[in-house]
C-alpha cells in the first residue's frame, strides 16, 4: 500500500486527472492542486523515505489511556456511535502503535480489527467486510489514495460508514502558514470539494462535522 510511487508528472493520485496547477512551494517541498478533484498533493520527489516516515511515527505518543487523546478522538467516535446499531464490526485503519480509537469503540460494544502498514500489517483485512471503518489522521499520509479509497469502499458493507478525521484545505493564503504542511509525512491534503468528488464517485452520503470530521455512508442498493 505504501511502496508504489506517483509518476513525477503523472496524473492526480486520487482521481487520475492529468491536469494540475502549482499551489505552493516552501523550503522543503512543492504542492500541486488537481484541477478536477481539488486534491492538493506533494510530488513523489519530495516524499520522505519509508524509513524516515516510520521514524517520525515512532516519535508519536498516542496512549490509548490518555484522556486528552481520547477527547481528541471523540470528535469522530461520538458522532459515529450515534449512527451505529449495537454490535457492529469495525476496522481502525491506520491505527498506529496505540490503537486508542479501537479501544473506545470496543468499550461501546463493537468488534474491531486493526490495520497499520507499520505496526499492524494484517493483510487478511483486505478480504473482509465491515459495518464501519475509521481513519483518523490517516488520509493525509496516503501515497496511493485512489487505491486505498477503492479498497475501503469495497470492504464497506452497503449502509456502512467511513469515518475520517483530517484537517481541510481552506484557501491558498491559509495554506501557506498552515501547521499541517509542516509535518513532512503529510502528502495529501483534502478539501470539502475533494470529499464531494469522493462521495460522487462512490455513491456515498457525505456529512461534515466540525472542522475536521467527515462521515461518508455507502448507500444501499
Amino acid at each position: 500500500m505504501i511502496s508504489n510511487r506517483i509518476e513525477e508528472n503523472g496524473p492526480c493520485p486520487l482521481c487520475r486527472h492529468p491536469h494540475w496547477e502549482a499551489y505552493f512551494e516552501d523550503r522543503w517541498r512543492s504542492y500541486r492542486r488537481c484541477q478536477y478533484c481539488s486534491l492538493v498533493y506533494v510530488p513523489q520527489r519530495d516524499w520522505l523515505s519509508a524509513e524516515e516516515e516510520r521514524a517520525e511515527y515512532d516519535r508519536h505518543e498516542n496512549d490509548p489511556r490518555d484522556p486528552g487523546y481520547r477527547r481528541f478522538l471523540s470528535r469522530l467516535t461520538g458522532p459515529l456511535l450515534k449512527r451505529l446499531p449495537s454490535g457492529q464490526n469495525g476496522l481502525d485503519f491506520g491505527c498506529g502503535p496505540g490503537p486508542a480509537l479501537a479501544a473506545i469503540m470496543e468499550e461501546n460494544g463493537h468488534r474491531m480489527d486493526l490495520f497499520d502498514p507499520f505496526y499492524y500489517n494484517e493483510r487478511s483485512i483486505w478480504h473482509r467486510s465491515y459495518d464501519f471503518i475509521c481513519a483518523t489522521e490517516v488520509v493525509e499520509h496516503l501515497r496511493e489514495p485512489e487505491r486505498v479509497f477503492v479498497d475501503l469502499f469495497q470492504m464497506l458493507k452497503p449502509g456502512g460508514w467511513l469515518g475520517i478525521m483530517t484537517k481541510l484545505v481552506r484557501s491558498p493564503k491559509a495554506f501557506q502558514s498552515w501547521h499541517y504542511i509542516r509535518d513532512r509525512t503529510h502528502i495529501c491534503f483534502f478539501s470539502r470539494d475533494t470529499f464531494g468528488y469522493l462521495a460522487d464517485r462512490f455513491d456515498a452520503g457525505l456529512e461534515f462535522i466540525g472542522s475536521d470530521v467527515i462521515l461518508l455512508d455507502r448507500k444501499r442498493r
